[in-house]
């Protein structure tokens, strides 16, 4: 035992242990054993503290003469789960009777040696009446007191109050549950959902340890009970990841930060940190649900409280019974919940999950916690392949919009789903490190699935459509490209579910090519014919596009407000369009240039002939709220006008939110012009006058604003603040993409003046770009240019690859 648990005394007839000195080093050698962690290690900190702290409230009785007095842990202090870097939570608690002069010494010999450690305090000194009075006013502090126990002093003074205060609890529990749920809500409003955030608060995030808190209150005041099933290890394993952060960090913080979870997860003994934070989002899931749970639960009964009098009044004293409206067979509804009718049996009808599932969805019902688990433990397992109501029953709980999510979730809480579909499992909880990514993969599968409803409507195969919703990412489980690996589970899970061959193929199709439509029309020219070519021979069919359309909505929809726009749609409709009418057979159009607008060629028409640069601004509202504006600029054909317009608009904080850069030949008139359509939007503030930007354009064409000079000083007058650091950029020359040009992609994080760097090394490099299609994905920028030599041919393949590597270097 430490000196500290001895409780031995020196000299000065004080405990050893007793002084900060002895209690910090002996906290220190037990936070280093590398044998102790978890629940041990948290209870031995409570002890160690409690040994100390009752060594110094001895010591500072003897002092004062105080009597009727007792030093209280409330809180996770008094839960006896201390992490490393928690703060102690106590309460001074008293009989009133000590002199206030002496009751103040009393505290300032106990506060001060906490602070002296540099630990965090949260102190109060009260009576029991003042502590009581004090909870019934205060929500927090009443929790608290849930969890009050004794460290030292009249023990007695503390049994009392915690009775009191728990029949307080209880007797207002009408009043206080619906105030603690408000409080909840509004915590998971400003902190998250935790299993869906890269960087999860682990303590105020929904589904974190104050949730877990939450929902021992209720227990507590016996009107219902969380399901205990997994909430205790789920509880456990929150509380040993802020253990592991605290360590790893140094400091009281709850934050998952990206730069510090493969640190904790090395703690942990897990294997990086996507391991570690599906294992929190695990924790978080099993918390959340209960929550869920048992918030509907007190609904439920104090809906039956108030209902109770009035009843009596209608009925005398007999009750009544509850209603149950059938909802399909074996399925009925009951006080608001889906529940199983009476004569259901699970373990002789295979196919009651799912039709469970699916009467829930469609009548936007909650479903029964005992009913779920009912069918967890007796239901008897479906034949391969599925039957066909078994497939239409997936197929209507895929269709039912969003009350899909609540229902499919609490299937899979109980470990159905993974039963149904075991290819589940491996996406089940896991992290996506795209920040474009609002959502877990599991949970972005069936968000797809609630786009993917709305538009059932327009193609005439809504089934293929759904599965293809809840399958797009499955391969994201498995090494390599998620659409390979996905296209054999879509077509194993096709077949496992009971679809034929030719079916099945089309899923396969769809989910090896669930990204093709999107890409190829923001990041290729689709006036290549060899463009267009490419995706009609990849799709097939007619009714595969037509599904493929809807799914790349549903997809982009279901990822993030960074992933779909009206912009977007409309460019993705322009392709579509382009290979139904080379499906239907019709010859794909011949590589000419673009037929110009009207604007854009009045533009065209005033540059030839002032031999200057035009342009027309004109502004629009973005659909983020920012002030944006279509941009088109007209200049005679020349070396240098892309870097120069991209640093033009950098130069006036005008973020490119895409671009498109075209040759023109106008009849009657000379030469070629240039025309680049540009979406942008401002940084902040109003945009730029097109008279300002159209100056300085001219300035940078011929060579009188150092465009790069001037971008230089503001970097290093505002420098950016950085978080992680970003992968590094990438550019790749694309192969039999395009018969009239090469492209090469560029990948990179999206910063001011990229688009200017991008153009400035390609004109050094002596390639031309004949178009541009750029993007902007969040925080990276996907750029696909379309270059030529100078004669106007496509690059030599020998010649590419280093042009994209040289490039690549460039941006470096």
């Amino acid at each position: 035992m430490t000196s500290v648990e001895q409780h031995t005394t020196g000299d000065s007839g004080e405990p050893s242990g007793a002084g900060p000195s002895g209690y910090a080093a002996a906290r220190l050698r037990l936070l280093q054993e590398e044998s102790r962690s978890g629940p041990s290690r948290r209870s031995a900190l409570a002890a160690l503290t409690d040994d100390w702290l009752a060594a110094l409230f001895a010591t500072a009785q003897r002092e004062t003469g105080v009597r009727g007095a007792a030093l209280v842990a409330v809180g996770g202090y008094g839960r006896a789960e201390l992490s490393p870097r928690s703060d102690l939570d106590l309460l001074l608690l008293h009989d009133g009777k000590a002199e206030p002069r002496a009751l103040s010494a009393l505290a300032d010999r106990l506060w001060y040696p906490v602070w002296d450690l540099g630990v965090a305090l949260d102190h109060s000194v009260r009576t029991p009446a003042e502590a009581r009075k004090t909870a019934g006013e205060d929500l927090k502090v009443h929790l608290g007191l849930l969890d009050a126990r004794p460290v030292a002093g009249d023990a007695g003074l503390l049994a009392g109050l915690r009775t009191s205060v728990l029949a307080d609890w209880r007797n207002q529990a009408a009043r206080r549950l619906p105030q603690l749920h408000s409080l909840c809500r509004e915590r998971a409003e400003q902190a998250g959902e935790l299993r869906f955030l890269l960087e999860p608060d682990l303590k105020e995030a929904r589904g974190g340890l104050r949730d877990a808190t939450a929902l021992r209150a209720v227990a507590a005041s016996w009107l219902a009970d969380a399901p205990r099933e997994g909430l205790a290890d789920a509880r456990r394993r929150l509380l040993d990841a802020r253990d592991a952060l605290h360590l790893v960090t140094g400091r009281a913080t709850d934050r998952l930060a990206l730069q510090e979870q493969d640190q904790v997860a090395a703690r942990l003994g897990l294997l990086d940190a996507d391991a570690l934070l599906r294992e929190v989002y695990e924790a978080a899931r099993v918390v959340a649900y209960a929550g869920d749970v048992t918030w509907r639960e007190v609904g439920r009964v104090l809906r039956a409280r108030a209902a109770r009098p009035r009843l009596r009044g209608l009925l005398g004293t007999r009750g009544a019974a509850a209603e149950r409206a059938p909802l399909a067979e074996g399925v009925v509804e009951s006080d608001g919940e889906a529940v199983l009718a009476l004569a259901a049996r699970p373990d002789r009808d295979p196919v009651l999950a799912l039709r469970f599932g699916a009467a829930a969805a469609q009548a936007g019902l909650p479903v029964s916690l005992h009913a779920v688990r009912r069918l967890a433990a007796q239901a008897k397992p479906l034949p391969v392949p599925w039957p066909a109501e078994a497939r239409e029953q997936l197929v209507t709980l895929l269709g039912a919009g969003e009350p899909t999510v609540a229902v499919w979730e609490a299937l899979e809480a109980e470990g159905l789903i993974t039963r149904l579909l075991p290819d589940w499992e491996r996406v089940r909880c896991r992290p996506q490190r795209n920040p474009v990514h609002t959502w877990t993969v599991d949970r972005h599968l069936i968000e797809t699935a609630v786009r993917a409803s709305a538009l059932t409507r327009r193609v005439g195969r809504p089934d293929l459509l759904l599965m293809a919703a809840l399958l797009h990412d499955i391969g994201k489980g498995w090494p390599g490209d998620h659409s390979v690996a996905g296209e054999t589970i879509a077509r194993d899970v096709a077949a496992r579910v009971g679809f034929d061959a030719q079916d099945a193929a089309v899923l396969g199709v769809l989910v090896r090519h669930h990204l093709l439509l999107i890409d190829t029309a923001t990041r290729r020219d689709l006036d290549d014919p060899a463009t267009v070519r490419s995706v009609a021979d990849a799709v097939g069919s007619p009714g595969t596009l037509e599904i493929l359309h809807a799914l790349t909505e549903a997809d982009a929809l279901a990822t993030g407000p960074a992933a779909w726009s009206t912009w977007r749609g409309s460019l993705v409709a322009d392709l579509v369009a382009r290979v139904a009418s080379v499906l239907r057979g019709a010859p794909s159009a011949a590589a000419e240039p673009a037929i110009p607008t009207t604007e854009q060629e009045r533009l065209a028409v005033e540059a030839l002939r002032t031999r200057e640069p035009v342009l027309a601004l004109l502004a629009r509202q973005e659909e983020d709220d920012a002030v944006g504006a279509e941009l088109v600029v007209a200049v005679p054909d020349q070396p240098g006008v892309l870097p120069a317009v991209a640093g033009v608009l950098a130069l006036h904080r005008l973020t490119v939110r895409a671009a498109d850069l075209r040759s023109l030949e106008l009849p009657d008139l000379p030469g070629e012009v240039l025309v680049l359509r540009w979406r942008v939007a401002a940084e902040y503030g109003s945009l730029p006058q097109a008279a300002r930007l159209r100056t300085d354009l001219i300035r940078a064409l011929d060579g009188s604003l150092d465009i790069q000079a001037k971008l230089a000083d503001r970097e290093a007058a505002y420098p950016r603040r950085r978080g992680v650091v970003p992968p590094p950029p990438r550019v790749t020359a694309v192969p039999e993409v395009s018969s009239t040009a090469t492209v090469l992609e560029v990948r990179a994080p999206d910063a001011v003046g990229l688009l200017h760097r991008v153009g400035r090394a390609l004109e050094a490099s002596g390639v031309r770009v004949r178009s541009a299609h750029v993007s902007t994905l969040g925080a990276n920028a996907v750029d696909s240019l379309y270059v030529v030599d100078p004669d106007g041919k496509p690059l030599p393949p020998p010649a590419a690859a280093p042009r994209a590597a040289a490039l690549e270097a460039a941006l470096r």
